[in-house]
């Protein structure tokens, strides 16, 4: 079992809030921008455990070659070698749970001590309810339960949000799950999307920490003019379902894979920059990288533009693909347990996707 960070001793809000005042400071509006986003910081925060899940079920691509799939296209113009699927009978609720207490667990929290959940997804159980209502009754919490719905870029969402809570002295325990099951809303016959995902979730419980612990700099942001380049057309109130939209596979994601590339590329570019300059850090301060683990390509590319040492790069899409919110948490939680992640570490996290969003944050262990 992996050591948790103690909570300091002089841990009442007085102290741990730190600069999390200075973020409704006067000097606001000198505020750096990425696209109109604004750069923050918010320290008196720590992760005080991680933790899991994935699927037992391992589909690797010499099995989708079965379908008619190139295998050997797959890992090379993606990484991906295998993914995990969750079985008929489990839903995104079920792997929210199984990580959920395997952090609680590691942390030595008691459920009964979470006074906050937020669960990062956009493959919800159902439409109403929210996953974290479902997740809260499985684990037996007494605490308000939310969603939160930023694709791919939502874990980093619910992970602002969650620390704004603590920062603030409303949540001393907040935990914070990102899971997606991808394999519910794609086509198994769209060759371009259907090898790119799996199905995963991940977690991690926040508390207060000393004033040089938390989000060193951060930016979230969004670009809702990109909407349809990563889309599930139906389903909603825009397009219920209908017999028509069934039979045109409108229930399915779709992607504009070129277009979400080149964005994806530009957008990592330009906020790891931009975090970077707020904090007055360079690349070799940082000590890990933790990118949402959407293609290889991607990730090789900002690494080449960035001058980010690939040592540093934490990589797990190889054998899980992309797990959407799940996909930041998961590797995390394996960079902790490897021992690649230990206090006072600068991790840089960042995720990006559908809506068009996207949110990176130099974290400090």
């Amino acid at each position: 079992m992996a050591r948790v960070a103690e909570e300091p001793a002089n841990s009442d809000r007085s102290d741990w809030q730190g600069d999390a005042a200075g973020c409704n400071a006067p000097a606001l509006a000198a505020v750096p921008t990425i696209g109109g986003a604004p750069v923050r910081r918010l320290m008196g925060v720590q992760v005080l455990a991680t933790g899991s899940y994935v699927p037992d079920c391992v589909v690797d691509n010499e099995e989708l070659a079965t379908l008619g799939y190139d295998a050997e296209w797959i890992l090379q113009r993606t990484g991906i070698r295998e993914r995990r699927i969750l079985p008929s009978e489990l839903a995104t609720s079920d792997m929210a749970v199984a990580a959920a207490r395997r952090c609680l667990a590691r942390a030595e929290v008691s459920p009964a001590d979470v006074d906050l959940l937020i669960v990062a997804t956009f493959t919800p159980d159902v439409p109403v309810p929210s996953v974290a209502c479902m997740v809260q009754r499985q684990l037996g919490l007494s605490a308000p339960a939310m969603d939160l719905q930023a694709a791919c870029a939502g874990f980093v969402y619910a992970m602002a949000t969650a620390a704004q809570f603590v920062a603030a002295g409303t949540a001393r325990r907040a935990l914070v799950v990102g899971a997606d099951c991808n394999s519910r809303i794609l086509n198994r016959q769209d060759m371009k999307i259907y090898p790119l995902f799996g199905d995963g979730a991940g977690a991690v419980l926040l508390g207060p920490g000393a004033t040089d612990q938390g989000l060193e700099s951060y930016t979230l942001g969004a670009d809702g003019t990109g909407a349809e380049l990563l889309i599930r057309p139906m389903g909603g109130t825009r397009l219920a379902c209908t017999p028509e939209g069934l039979a045109a596979n409108l229930q399915f994601l779709r992607m504009d894979g070129r277009a979400v590339f080149k964005w994806a590329i530009r957008i990592l570019d330009e906020t790891i920059r931009a975090v970077l300059d707020s904090a007055g850090l360079t690349i070799a301060d940082l000590d890990l990288f933790v990118l949402h683990q959407a293609n290889i390509r991607i990730l090789d590319a900002a690494a080449e533009q960035l001058g980010i040492d690939r040592q540093k790069m934490f990589v797990n899409l190889d054998r899980y693909g992309n797990t959407s919110a799940g996909s930041i948490p998961l590797a995390l939680d394996e960079a902790f347990v490897a021992g690649r992640i230990r206090p006072g570490d600068r991790v840089l996290v960042s995720g990006f996707g559908a809506g068009l969003t996207w949110g990176t944050v130099i974290l400090r262990w």
